[in-house]
Protein backbone atom coordinates (compact mmCIF):
# COMPACT_ATOMS: atom_id res chain seq x y z
CA UNK A 1 0.00 0.00 0.00
CA UNK A 2 1.15 3.51 -0.73
CA UNK A 3 2.60 5.92 1.76
CA UNK A 4 2.44 9.70 1.46
CA UNK A 5 4.24 12.36 3.47
CA UNK A 6 3.44 16.04 3.08
CA UNK A 7 5.65 18.94 4.05
CA UNK A 8 6.06 22.64 3.40
CA UNK A 9 3.19 24.10 5.35
CA UNK A 10 3.57 27.20 7.45
CA UNK A 11 2.31 30.64 8.31
CA UNK A 12 2.20 33.11 5.46
CA UNK A 13 0.75 36.58 4.97
CA UNK A 14 -2.02 37.20 2.50
CA UNK A 15 -0.59 37.58 -0.97
CA UNK A 16 2.36 35.37 -0.18
CA UNK A 17 3.48 32.07 -1.63
CA UNK A 18 4.15 28.60 -0.29
CA UNK A 19 5.13 25.30 -1.84
CA UNK A 20 3.87 22.03 -0.44
CA UNK A 21 5.50 18.71 -1.21
CA UNK A 22 4.14 15.18 -1.12
CA UNK A 23 6.66 12.36 -1.16
CA UNK A 24 5.13 9.20 -2.55
CA UNK A 25 6.30 5.67 -1.88
CA UNK A 26 4.94 2.17 -2.37
CA UNK A 27 3.65 2.66 -5.90
CA UNK A 28 5.20 1.59 -9.19
CA UNK A 29 2.49 2.82 -11.54
CA UNK A 30 3.10 5.80 -13.81
CA UNK A 31 -0.65 6.31 -14.09
CA UNK A 32 -1.37 7.73 -10.69
CA UNK A 33 -4.13 10.06 -9.66
CA UNK A 34 -2.56 12.46 -7.17
CA UNK A 35 -4.89 14.72 -5.27
CA UNK A 36 -4.43 17.73 -3.07
CA UNK A 37 -7.27 18.30 -0.62
CA UNK A 38 -7.71 20.71 2.24
CA UNK A 39 -9.84 20.96 5.34
CA UNK A 40 -10.49 24.17 7.21
CA UNK A 41 -11.76 24.12 10.81
CA UNK A 42 -15.43 23.28 10.92
CA UNK A 43 -15.60 22.53 7.22
CA UNK A 44 -15.61 19.42 5.11
CA UNK A 45 -12.49 18.30 3.30
CA UNK A 46 -12.51 19.70 -0.20
CA UNK A 47 -10.53 19.06 -3.32
CA UNK A 48 -7.95 21.57 -4.47
CA UNK A 49 -6.29 19.87 -7.42
CA UNK A 50 -6.07 16.43 -8.99
CA UNK A 51 -3.13 15.50 -11.18
CA UNK A 52 -3.09 12.53 -13.56
CA UNK A 53 0.62 11.81 -13.61
CA UNK A 54 0.61 10.01 -16.97
CA UNK A 55 -0.62 13.03 -18.95
CA UNK A 56 -0.07 15.88 -16.47
CA UNK A 57 -3.70 16.82 -16.91
CA UNK A 58 -4.93 18.63 -13.82
CA UNK A 59 -8.38 19.20 -12.43
CA UNK A 60 -8.67 22.44 -10.48
CA UNK A 61 -11.00 23.80 -7.88
CA UNK A 62 -12.39 27.14 -9.02
CA UNK A 63 -11.28 28.79 -5.80
CA UNK A 64 -7.58 28.24 -6.57
CA UNK A 65 -7.47 28.16 -10.35
CA UNK A 66 -4.88 30.58 -11.65
CA UNK A 67 -3.18 30.91 -8.27
CA UNK A 68 -1.94 27.37 -7.63
CA UNK A 69 0.08 25.01 -9.80
CA UNK A 70 0.91 21.33 -9.51
CA UNK A 71 4.09 19.66 -10.67
CA UNK A 72 5.83 16.33 -10.30
CA UNK A 73 9.45 15.33 -9.90
CA UNK A 74 9.66 11.66 -10.84
CA UNK A 75 13.27 11.35 -9.73
CA UNK A 76 12.24 12.38 -6.22
CA UNK A 77 8.83 10.64 -6.25
CA UNK A 78 7.38 13.98 -5.21
CA UNK A 79 4.31 15.97 -6.13
CA UNK A 80 4.34 19.70 -5.46
CA UNK A 81 1.56 22.18 -4.88
CA UNK A 82 2.83 25.70 -5.53
CA UNK A 83 0.53 28.29 -4.02
CA UNK A 84 0.64 31.97 -4.95
CA UNK A 85 -1.48 34.99 -3.95
CA UNK A 86 -2.57 33.21 -0.81
CA UNK A 87 -5.79 34.38 0.77
CA UNK A 88 -7.07 33.99 4.34
CA UNK A 89 -9.59 31.51 2.94
CA UNK A 90 -6.72 29.22 1.96
CA UNK A 91 -5.99 28.54 5.63
CA UNK A 92 -6.46 24.81 6.14
CA UNK A 93 -4.80 21.49 6.68
CA UNK A 94 -3.61 20.29 3.29
CA UNK A 95 -3.61 16.61 2.45
CA UNK A 96 -2.08 14.62 -0.35
CA UNK A 97 -3.97 11.60 -1.68
CA UNK A 98 -3.19 8.88 -4.19
CA UNK A 99 -4.95 6.31 -6.31
CA UNK A 100 -3.62 3.99 -9.00
CA UNK A 101 -5.82 4.64 -12.03
CA UNK A 102 -5.06 1.17 -13.39
CA UNK A 103 -6.92 -0.30 -10.43
CA UNK A 104 -9.61 2.33 -10.00
CA UNK A 105 -10.40 2.72 -13.69
CA UNK A 106 -10.78 6.45 -13.43
CA UNK A 107 -9.00 9.60 -12.37
CA UNK A 108 -9.59 13.32 -11.99
CA UNK A 109 -12.38 12.93 -9.50
CA UNK A 110 -13.16 14.86 -6.31
CA UNK A 111 -14.65 11.74 -4.74
CA UNK A 112 -12.50 11.17 -1.65
CA UNK A 113 -13.44 7.48 -1.51
CA UNK A 114 -11.59 7.03 -4.79
CA UNK A 115 -8.21 7.60 -3.10
CA UNK A 116 -6.58 4.68 -1.34
CA UNK A 117 -3.74 6.45 0.44
CA UNK A 118 -3.61 9.73 2.36
CA UNK A 119 -0.86 11.69 4.01
CA UNK A 120 -0.97 13.05 7.52
CA UNK A 121 -1.43 16.63 6.34
CA UNK A 122 0.50 19.88 6.53
CA UNK A 123 -0.95 23.07 7.97
CA UNK A 124 -1.18 26.32 6.04
CA UNK A 125 -2.13 29.34 8.13
CA UNK A 126 -2.79 32.97 7.37
CA UNK A 127 -0.27 35.03 9.33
Amino acid sequence: QGHLVESGGGSVQAGGSLRLACVVSGYTSSRMCMGWFRQAPGKEREGVAILYTYTNITLWANSVKGRFTVSQDNAKNTIYLQMHSLEPEDTAMYYCAAADSRLSGTCLTWDRTHYTAWGQGTQVTDA
